[in-house]
């Protein structure tokens, strides 16, 4: 047969109740994802009602200009749902120059 092609597909996401997890969204080609200091303070709101949501708790956060990390813990298994959810988040803010995030889990 012919050439056989590189795996493409991302590694399984892992989701456990009661996971600590280190979560990182960045903005595409490294564009800022806060538009000014009101789309940071309504982002923090945002983060809020995804924790009411999703029953997050976030043990600490910290927000650059062109991304964020959440250190935080998932009662219940829904850090994709919640990530998915949350990622819309520049969008429902009016942040419109995010357009990407990657984020990645570990549990222990």
């Amino acid at each position: 047969m012919g050439a056989e092609l590189p795996s493409v597909a991302r590694k399984i996401r892992i989701e456990c109740a009661g996971a600590a997890c280190h979560a990182m969204v960045r903005g595409n080609q490294g564009r800022d994802i806060y538009a000014d200091e009101r789309a940071r303070k309504r982002w923090l709101e945002t983060l809020g009602e995804a924790c009411e949501k999703t029953g997050w708790r976030i043990h600490a956060w910290v927000m650059l200009n062109n991304h964020y990390h959440l250190l935080l813990e998932t009662p219940e298994a829904n850090l994709v749902a919640g990530m998915k959810w949350l990622s819309l988040a520049p969008r429902r803010v009016g942040v419109g120059r995010a357009s990407g995030w990657g984020w990645e889990t570990t549990p222990e």
